[in-house]
């Protein structure tokens, strides 16, 4: 159980943030994404690596080979706490406590809707009903661990005195962490804040228990609400490596660590990540899920310290800070990278040419800029032996796309 003091860090008071990773299970119910074993190994590790303080590995009670994945994880995993999840059932609540009795640190994370449409069409549950299975859960799931956690699934949906009850009762049932789903992506930044600071002004017991956040990102927002929320004073951030998750997946880990560790000037806050793993824990999610990360993806895509427009690249030369928030070894890249094609200017040229060991007089250079130029409008990007056939055509007069071929040979 943490010590107290710990505990009172962590609710809504200190400046420590919670990083909660699901990526190996919100992140593989999306479609396509099941990975094996083996597989869920590799991510667990480099999550590790990572530093995640909550790895959550999976729903037992979903199939044999969920279960068996997540007592390997808590068998194999040292350092974060091991979390699996239940449904608001004796029996999913005991293959959880079976399936994480190998870890060192573990948690049940029990999760029962309760806004309307669900508690209507799903469920079939009135709120008094509601309320009678969470606490019943809950009290089960603390006879045998001492860290558990409630998700009020649909919360950003459910009426905000009714979720006021529920999460109240929970607390007094022995919930430890306390998470406010916004399950389907519906929320907006101002309002999920207010929600937030609702439930810390309004629920008693509250200051006693993490509050947690669990954001999807169907309008693009997850990101955003998840800052917003602990803008509130939100606690955990739950999350996924490179935003995987199910329909258009859930809030990326990467961007919010980010995000909190690039405006810490603006947020005050701060999270255990080791950010210069966030590449290789993104290639390791990518390879075992198959998912590809977008070029133009925040943080870890291939862009995201790649410049081509000569304007930029000019002010990249002289500073990197003109045009790069972070720094690319921060996150796991050796270096920004400075793209030769059409929008590249003078500057970058000189540079590569320079690079290569040409000395070009001006009238050299010229010509080769305006070959340059003429060879990047069919190609999206230009390479060293791309540059030398220019060059080469430059010096002694042999037709570009003759000096290119050979370059290639």
């Amino acid at each position: 159980m943490p010590q107290p003091e710990k505990r009172a860090a962590e609710t809504g008071g200190g400046d420590r943030v919670i990083v909660f990773d699901t990526s190996l299970r919100d992140g593989e119910q999306a479609p396509g994404a099941s990975m094996d074993l083996e597989q869920k190994l590799r991510v667990a590790r480099a999550l590790q690596a990572l530093g995640v303080d909550v790895l959550e590995a999976g729903f037992p009670a979903a199939s044999p080979g969920d279960y068996e994945a997540v007592t390997a994880v808590a068998r194999q995993v040292e350092g974060p706490t091991v979390c699996a999840l239940a449904r608001a059932n004796r029996e999913d609540i005991d293959r959880v406590t079976e399936a994480l009795r190998p870890a060192g640190r573990k948690r049940c994370h029990v999760f029962l809707a309760t806004s309307p449409i669900h508690r209507e069409f799903k469920l079939g549950l009135t709120t008094a009903e509601v309320v009678r299975r969470a606490v019943e859960a809950i009290r089960h799931a603390r006879q045998s661990f001492d860290d558990v956690e409630y998700s009020a699934e649909d919360a950003a949906r459910t009426e905000p005195a009714f979720l006021c009850e529920v999460v109240e009762k929970v607390i007094e049932a022995g919930a430890t962490t306390v998470n406010i789903p916004d399950t389907v992506g519906y929320a907006i930044p101002s309002q999920f804040a207010g929600l937030i600071l609702h439930l810390r002004r309004r629920v008693r017991g509250i200051e006693r228990v993490v509050l947690s956040v669990h954001c999807h990102d169907d309008l693009g927002l997850a990101v955003a609400n998840t800052l917003a929320a602990v803008e509130a004073g939100a606690r955990q951030v739950e999350c996924t490596v490179n935003g995987i998750g199910e329909r258009a997946g859930n809030c990326s880990l990467e961007e919010v660590v980010m995000a909190l560790r690039t405006r810490a000037d603006h947020f005050q806050l701060r999270t255990g990540i080791r950010t210069q793993e966030l590449c290789a824990a993104s290639r390791a999610v990518a390879k075992a899920s198959g998912f590809a990360v977008a070029r133009n993806k925040a943080v870890v895509g291939q862009n995201a310290f790649a410049h081509e427009a000569g304007i930029h690249q000019h002010g990249m030369m002289a500073n990197a800070l003109t045009y790069e928030i972070m720094r690319p070894d921060d996150v796991g890249f050796e270096s920004s990278q400075l793209v030769l094609g059409k929008h590249s200017g003078r500057h970058l040229l000189r540079y590569r040419l320079e690079q290569l060991g040409y000395r070009l007089d001006d009238v050299q250079f010229e010509r080769a800029f305006v070959e340059v130029k003429k060879l990047a409008d069919h190609k999206k990007e230009l390479h060293d032996g791309d540059l030398e056939a220019v060059v080469a055509g430059v010096l002694h007069g042999v037709p570009v796309g003759l000096a290119e071929s050979e370059a290639r040979t």
